[in-house]
């Protein structure tokens, strides 16, 4: 990536995106959050729920398309509320979540599987009119080598699980800045 995120900037998000996630749960206005120069930067970035060490939503954008300090807000909530897998959030909830901000670098598109780190490296899978992606950590969570990796994301797409050997697959990779709430210790009451 091109820039880095410091421990007050990551603890920033974090803040935020669990502000934007109760205020969304409690109808209140989440407090207003003054971006650094840095968190002014438009890049992609995905928020992943946890509860009790497991998925309760996660979206996020590909690429930039607002500030990240916006972006992470927007998908918080997003995770929370809109993601087709899970019901929304309740209010119950909020004090088992887990929150995980994954900061996207630019993508990259390969011309050899080879040039895929696991655990590094994020996947795109596109063929057809599909496309699946995972997130870096996945692949570390699941202790999957490359070539499961690359399964999984093509059954993400909901593509035969050996689509990416065919020459008519596009695969991106990209990396990220991912960071949580365990990682990075809070304040208590956030």
């Amino acid at each position: 990536m091109d820039f880095s995120l410091s421990v007050s900037e990551k603890k920033l998000l974090l803040e935020a995106a669990r502000a934007s996630i109760t205020a969304a749960c409690t109808q209140l206005k989440p407090p207003v959050f003054t971006p650094t120069e840095t968190l002014k930067t438009k890049c992609g970035a995905f928020v992943s729920l946890h509860k009790q060490g497991n998925l309760r939503g996660c979206i996020g954008y590909i690429t930039g398309i607002a500030p990240l300090l916006q972006t992470v807000m927007e998908m918080a909530v997003s995770a929370g509320f809109q993601d087709p897998r899970f019901p929304p959030l309740k209010e119950s909830e909020l004090s088992h979540l887990e929150i995980e901000i994954s900061v996207l670098s630019p993508l990259h598109r390969i011309r050899s599987v080879d040039e895929i780190i696991v655990g590094t490296h994020g996947i795109i899978m596109k063929k057809g009119g599909y496309s699946g992606l995972l997130l870096p950590q996945v692949a570390t969570e699941y202790n999957w080598n490359r070539d499961e990796f690359l399964s999984h994301t093509c059954q993400k797409a909901g593509l035969p699980s050996d689509s990416w050997k065919h020459r008519d697959a596009e695969i991106q990779i990209f990396s990220a800045i991912i960071f949580s709430e365990k990682s990075i210790p809070m304040e208590s009451g956030i």
